[in-house]
C-alpha cells in the first residue's frame, strides 16, 4: 500500500468545521497559518517565538489522531493536559483540531485531555 502524500486535517473553530490537506510530514502551525487560521490569541499574533517551541501560545486541542508528543515543551503540556503545540506536531496521519477560541495567551488545562501512551 503506497504511503500518502497528504492528510486531511479538520479544524474545529466554534460552529465551523474546515478540511485542510496537509503534506505528509508538514507542520501543523504552518498548514494553519497559511490557510488563514490563526492558533493565537489576539495578545500573541505579533508576540510569539515564531513556532520554536519555548511560548506554548500556539496550542490547539486534540479530537483524533492526536500523535505523540515529540519536543520536550509539548512532552510537558500533554503529560499535564494543557493545550498541544501546534508548531511541534508533524502532520503524519489525520487528525482533528479545536482551535481554542477563549484562550488569553495560553489556553486552560484540561486534566481529562492528557495524552496517554497505555
Amino acid at each position: 500500500m503506497p504511503t500518502p502524500t497528504h492528510y486531511i486535517v479538520t479544524v474545529l473553530i466554534d460552529n465551523e468545521t474546515q478540511a485542510l490537506s496537509v503534506p505528509a510530514g508538514g507542520n501543523l502551525r504552518r498548514a494553519l497559518i497559511g490557510a488563514g487560521i490563526s492558533p493565537y490569541a489576539a495578545l500573541t499574533k505579533k508576540l510569539n517565538c515564531g513556532g520554536r517551541g519555548i511560548c506554548a501560545t500556539c496550542g490547539v486541542w486534540f479530537e483524533a489522531g492526536e500523535p505523540a508528543p515529540v519536543h520536550w515543551h509539548d512532552q510537558m503540556a500533554a503529560r499535564f493536559g494543557y493545550p498541544r503545540l501546534s508548531c511541534q506536531v508533524t502532520v503524519e496521519n489525520d487528525m482533528t483540531v479545536r482551535m481554542i477560541t477563549e484562550k488569553v495567551i495560553w489556553g486552560m488545562r484540561d486534566p481529562a485531555r492528557r495524552f496517554v501512551t497505555e
